[in-house]
């Protein structure tokens, strides 16, 4: 992935220190305060840093991954982040590990996010719809990548559910049917460019937030309780909406090459429901009740912050314009 422009003072810095420009970050930042001059610069410092983890930046040395000054940053970063995740849902609470599946079912019947997949379905645009294509390939060109660093943190039963949702995800490691190669090709019916990042420049910060919140508790083992919520949240409610998104591409004319992505998306997360809630949460808390609510939380997370991005996109169509940055 090539690296993106700058939205701000600390993303200038931090972009023209990994493209070679300086040998440290404070060099370049008056006074060295290294503070994001608003959310999209905060948004895009944080995905640039979580992107080395992943697989990193054309012409940067993978060594700035393990950087202390560059880790010092994210982490502060990623301080600034938590601090609205609290704002948004609250802090961690102490939960029952042996109500975690109906609370897990709970929080998603209680959601009351924007409509998004409705309008998609009856209403966007071949354009709206290409829009939103673009803002999902951030995530969907390196789908499941950032729930498996969860892999090597868990063990027995818990592993076996979560490694059976993955496989799946990961297309049973035949490459045709990875989630993440099914996606390209609905990118390449809107005639998208299909190269991983190619659309990180124009998404918002809202979309760069809905990232960064999976690489913020994947990344970190004490974390996990939190990725696994957060994976119970997409996977309990995927198959409707992606029912939704498939039908609102055939209503624009899509093909059947055009919707592989979606419709495999019904069948298969109306089974990984069962299994994220039960198998995987069910079990991690019956195993680490102290993570109990941090499993909670973290599906929390994930609809607040996918439902700020929905207002997001569907506020910039209501008045007309595009979703996208200019």
């Amino acid at each position: 992935m090539k690296l993106p422009p700058p939205r701000g003072s600390l993303s200038s810095a931090l972009i023209e220190t990994l493209g070679g420009g300086a040998s440290y970050l404070a060099h370049l930042v008056p006074d060295g305060r290294l503070v994001p001059d608003d959310d999209e610069d905060l948004q895009l410092s944080l995905f640039v840093c979580y992107e080395l983890a992943y697989r990193g930046w054309d012409g940067v040395d993978d060594g700035w991954e393990w950087d202390p000054g560059l880790l010092e940053l994210r982490a502060d970063l990623e301080r600034r982040y938590a601090d609205r995740l609290h704002d948004l849902v609250g802090e961690v609470r102490p939960a029952d590990p042996a109500t975690v599946p109906q609370e897990l079912t709970a929080i998603v019947a209680a959601d009351d996010g924007p409509a998004l997949s409705g309008y998609l379905r009856g209403r966007a645009t071949r354009e709206q719809f290409r829009e939103f294509v673009m803002h999902r390939s951030v995530y969907h060109l390196r789908e499941a990548d950032p729930h498996s660093w969860a892999i090597p943190r868990l063990g027995g039963r818990v592993k076996a559910a979560l490694l059976e949702i993955q496989i799946d995800e990961y297309g049973g490691a035949v490459t045709d049917r990875m989630h993440q190669e099914l996606f390209k090709r609905t990118m390449a019916w809107f005639d998208l460019d299909l190269t991983y990042g190619a659309h990180v420049d124009r998404v918002p910060a809202a979309t760069l937030a809905v990232n960064n919140l999976m690489s913020y508790f994947g990344l970190h083992r004490s974390r996990r309780g939190a990725i696994l919520g957060h994976l119970a949240a997409y996977e309990m409610t995927s198959s409707l909406p992606n029912r939704a998104y498939a039908n609102g591409l055939r209503r624009l004319g899509g093909d059947t090459s055009a919707t592989a992505f979606y419709d495999e998306h019904v069948e298969a997360d109306a089974v990984h429901e069962q299994i994220a809630a039960h198998d995987l949460c069910g079990a991690f808390a019956a195993d680490e009740p102290e993570l109990a609510g941090q499993v909670l939380w973290g599906a929390r997370c994930a609809l607040a912050v996918d439902n700020a991005w929905a207002r997001t996109v569907l506020d910039a169509w209501a008045r007309g314009g595009s979703s996208l940055r200019a």
